[in-house]
C-alpha cells in the first residue's frame, strides 16, 4: 500500500498531484480576462446626438482598450508561463498551494488595476499602481517556479538544469522591464504604459528556452 501511494505521488496522479490546482489556476485566469471588458462601458449617448457625438465618445475610449489590450495579453503570457511550469512540476505541497494562491490573488488584481489606469491614464499613481501589479505577479510566478525546482524539489530529479536556469532568466525580465517603466513614469506616463506594452512582445518573440517546450513523442 505504501509503494503504491509512494508511486502515486511521485507520479503526478495522486493525492499530490497538480490536476485540480491547475483547474483552479486555468478558472481564475479565465475569469479575470473576461471580467476587464466589463470595465469598458458604451457610451450612453441621447438618441438625437448619437449621428454627432458616438464616433467621438468611442474615440475617447482609447485608452480603457489599449490598457484593456495590453493586460489580456499580458495575463496570456502569465498564463502560458503558467502552464508551462506545471508540465515539469509533477507534484504539490502545501508551500506550492499557497505561492499559487498568492499568484492567483494578485491576478485578481489585474481588472480593478486595469479599469482605474484606463480611466487615468495620465496621472501616476494609477499608471504606477497598475505596472506594480504586473510586477506583482511575475514576482510571484518567478518564486512559484523557484520554489518547485530548487533542488528539483516537486520537478523531476533529471529535469535539465539549462532549463530551470533559463525559465528564471526569463521570468524575471518581465518585472524588470515594467520596474523600468514604473521609473519612467516620473516622465511620461503614456511612455510609462507604452513600455508596460512592450513587455509581452518579449515573451511572445521566441527565446532560446523555446525547443525545451516543444512536445516529445510521447506528449
Amino acid at each position: 500500500m505504501k509503494g503504491r501511494l509512494n508511486q502515486s505521488t511521485l507520479s503526478g496522479t495522486g493525492r499530490h498531484s497538480t490536476t485540480r490546482i491547475e483547474a483552479l489556476s486555468d478558472g481564475v485566469f479565465a475569469i479575470a480576462m473576461t471580467l476587464m471588458i466589463f470595465y469598458i462601458k458604451v457610451p450612453q449617448v441621447p438618441s438625437e446626438r448619437v449621428t454627432a457625438e458616438l464616433t467621438r465618445r468611442l474615440l475617447d475610449l482609447w485608452p480603457q482598450f489599449l490598457v484593456y489590450v495590453i493586460s489580456f495579453v499580458m495575463l496570456g503570457v502569465y498564463w502560458v508561463g503558467h502552464h508551462n511550469q506545471y508540465r515539469h512540476i509533477r507534484r504539490t505541497n502545501r508551500i506550492l498551494l499557497w505561492i499559487n494562491n498568492a499568484l492567483l490573488l494578485s491576478v485578481t488584481l489585474i481588472p480593478f488595476s486595469t479599469s482605474l489606469v484606463g480611466s487615468y491614464p495620465t496621472h501616476q499613481v494609477a499608471v504606477i499602481l497598475y505596472a506594480t501589479n504586473l510586477v506583482l505577479v511575475g514576482v510571484v510566478l518567478f518564486c512559484h517556479w523557484r520554489y518547485a525546482t530548487s533542488r528539483h524539489a516537486l520537478v523531476d530529479r533529471n529535469l535539465d538544469p539549462t532549463l530551470i536556469r533559463l525559465a528564471n532568466r526569463r521570468i524575471l525580465m518581465g518585472p524588470a522591464l515594467l520596474a523600468l517603466a514604473i521609473a519612467f513614469s516620473f516622465v511620461s506616463t503614456l511612455g510609462s504604459l507604452a513600455l508596460c506594452g512592450l513587455v509581452p512582445v518579449f515573451y511572445i518573440m521566441p527565446g532560446k528556452i523555446d525547443h525545451f517546450w516543444e512536445p516529445t513523442p510521447s506528449e
